[in-house]
Order: structure tokens, then sequence, then C-alpha cells
């Protein structure tokens, strides 16, 4: 049923929802520029006719406000998106997702305390903001699987009743934060609804060493995951070195999920549905599945982000708005469906 054909049709689609949201979200905000200008505009550094007939103001828009910030949500997009993939293919569990077992929250605890404690996107902060979430992250992970690990083994109730006991207690202590905050409480908030507003090009570089590393870990193992998907004894019989890729995947999308929460806050549901949706496509192999949820998850939070910034324009809704409104739903659609299988 899922054939090579299918699947390679799976990622050219991907790849031109990529495109399109990429020219959307360029093109839409409260200055409207035409798709042809747009299209010229980004190829003018590699054509040389930057000003020809254009008005200087697009440029200045496009290259200096509006790609930087769709970039970025392409960053965020396949970040959470191959977070959630690995985390599902680790535990077993379509319902593992960096949002839902708490992953998110931990990060945003590091990232919220290290506003607090005044690190922000200066030289020293860009470098230690994403660390901070990262130390968070891993603290909500390990919470999360002492709690729900029963003889080594993580049942589905175990695992979202801990993932959910812990985002509770970890979103006390955010607002524990907040309290304190002082001058720093309306970048805090803003920056826990999720979006992408005020991003520039140092949030896109300083993100990308951290996404590339995380992603080439996770690819790198993408068949060791395959042979994990048969159980620990077989892949272990299979040459796989179970634990110790246990703990490089766990870090991996634990690091991807931290760096995609310091730079855009908490946006929920991208991990869930995005690989689920790959999954229904393509199938379940991960040497498949892995590239093309990196390129759907970027599609979908660019298209994601248009949409806040249409829905109500000149008003900007959060992006994790629009993310939760489609991704809470479908949460409650899997957990239905996994309890009357």
């Amino acid at each position: 049923m899922f054939t090579r054909e299918r699947r390679a049709a799976v990622i050219l689609s991907a790849c031109a929802l990529l495109l399109a949201a990429l020219l959307l979200s360029v093109a839409t905000g409260a200055v409207s520029i035409p798709l042809p200008a747009v299209a010229r505009i980004l190829l003018s550094p590699l054509t040389g006719t930057e000003g020809a007939g254009l008005p200087d103001t697009w440029y200045t828009i496009i290259l200096r406000l509006r790609l930087p910030r769709a970039l970025l949500a392409m960053q965020v997009g396949l970040c959470l998106a191959m977070a959630g993939g690995t985390m599902q293919g680790l535990f077993k569990n379509p319902l593992a997702d960096p949002y839902i077992i708490g992953v998110s929250s931990g990060a945003a605890v590091g990232a919220a305390l290290a506003i607090v404690l005044g690190v922000g996107w200066g030289s020293a902060g860009a470098m230690l903001l994403p660390l901070a979430a990262f130390a968070g992250a891993l603290v909500a992970l390990v919470l999360v699987y002492l709690l729900a690990s029963r003889g080594g083994r993580l049942p589905v109730l175990n695992l979202l009743l801990a993932g959910i006991a812990v985002s509770t207690f970890l979103g006390s202590i955010v607002s524990l934060l907040m309290f304190f905050s002082g001058q720093q409480l309306q970048q805090v908030v803003f920056w826990l609804m999720g979006g992408f507003g005020g991003r520039n090009w140092v949030h896109v570089l300083v993100m990308l060493p951290y996404m590339v590393l995380g992603a080439s870990v996770v690819l790198w193992h993408s068949q060791d995951l395959d042979a994990l998907a048969m159980g620990e004894e077989q892949a272990f019989y299979m040459g796989v070195d179970v634990e110790k890729v246990k703990r490089r995947l766990l870090l991996a999308g634990s690091l991807l999920a931290a760096v995609a929460v310091a730079v855009s806050g908490l946006i929920g549901f991208v991990g869930l549905v995005v690989p689920h949706a790959i999954r229904l496509l393509g199938g379940p192999k991960h040497s498949f599945l892995l590239p093309a949820v990196a390129v759907a998850g970027a599609a979908y939070l660019a298209a994601a982000d248009v949409v806040a910034k249409m829905v109500l324009a000149p008003t900007e809704l959060p992006v994790g708005l629009v993310t939760a409104l489609v991704g809470g739903p479908f949460f409650l659609y899997l957990l239905r469906r996994r309890r009357t299988a």
C-alpha cells in the first residue's frame, strides 16, 4: 500500500505546500505585496535586479521583516514536528508529543526563568536562552518518565496522566515567575502565547545550529527507530545499542522542542498532528517519516502563521492559538479512537 512512489509523492506535495506557505507568509501582512513582486524580491540577490521597478519599502518589509519571520516559523515547525515524530516512535505511542507530555512546559519554565533573570536576545542571551529551555525540557522529560514508567514500560494512560500532572505543575511555576517578573511581565506573557511577531534574523541564526544538531541525530537513528518499533529485545538482537539510542533520541527530541519554545514560546500540537497525518499518508517507516515530517511541519506552521496574520487583520492572533484550535480536537479524536479500538 505504501509504495516508494506514494512516499515520493507525499514528500513532493509537502515541498510544494512549503513553497506556497513561504510565498503567502511573505506576501501577507499590514502591507499587501503581490506574489509576482514577492518572487522577484526573493530572487533579487541571485538575479542582481534589486530596486528594478519596485518600491524600496517592499524590499525592506520582505527581506528584513517578513522573510526571517517566515523562515523562523518553518524552523520551529520542523523542530516540533520532528520532536513529536521521534517521541512517538520511541514511546511507540501516537499520543506522545512534546506539548502533551510536558517537555514544552519544561522548556517554558527554563526560558521564562532566564527572561525573568534578565537574559534577553543579546550576544550572550542568544546562547543562554535556548540552553535554559533545554535544561527545563530535560527535567520535565525525566519527571514524566519516572512517573509514567511501570516495569520498563510506558502505558498510554500513565503517560498522559503524568504529562498532564507535570505540565500543570510547571504551569504554576511559570505563573509564579510571572508574578515576580516585574518589568519583564509583558515580555513573558507575550512570549508564552506563542508567535513570531518581532522576530528577526538573530533568532533564525541562533536556532539554526541547535536545529541541525537535533535533526541530524534523529535522522541518523531513523533505522534504529524502526528496529525499536518491533520491540527492544528484537532491536537488541538486530545490533541496536538500545539504551544508548534511547538516550540520544530523548536528548535530541528534547533539544528540538526546547529551542523551538525558546524562540517562539508555547506552540502546541504541531508534534501531534503532523507526524500522525504523514504516517497515515505514507506509512510508519522512519527513514521516510522523519524527513517528510520535517518538511510538512515547516509548511504547517508557516501556514498557521499566515492564518494568524489574516483572520483578524490588521490584528494578529497568537500562532499558538491557531494550532491549538486545530490540534485540540484532533487530540480528542485520537484519544477516543484509541479507547474504542
